[in-house]
């Protein structure tokens, strides 16, 4: 269940980090509304998962898959640009998250 509520949590994050980016500066009211709904949500969620995991691992799940996803929705959905150096640092995030996982098993 700490699975599901961590990937609830990352899912709620990058829908409000979406929806920010939709609130033109807070000036559209529903979107504004799904920035604070979605990130109230994760961090309530987070909190749920924090009771069962490290918080170092935890955050470090969440952020870099919330980046990654961000960063492949700022290509496919704003024509942002990608780029050699952009893919080699989002592996890096994932690789970094795979040795803090590594590092916390023992």
């Amino acid at each position: 269940m700490t699975a599901i509520y961590l990937s609830l949590a990352i899912a709620s994050e990058v829908i409000a980090t979406v929806a920010l980016k939709a609130s033109d500066g807070f000036s559209k009211p529903v979107p504004a509304a799904v920035v604070v709904a979605g990130y109230a949500i994760s961090f309530w969620l987070l909190a749920l998962v924090l009771r069962h995991f490290s918080v170092g691992t935890t955050y470090a799940i969440w952020s870099a898959v919330g980046s990654a996803a961000i960063a492949m929705i700022g290509v496919a959905a704003y024509g942002e640009s990608v780029n050699v150096l952009k893919v080699a640092s989002l592996g890096l995030i994932i690789l970094g998250v795979v040795g803090l996982n590594a590092a916390g098993a023992h």
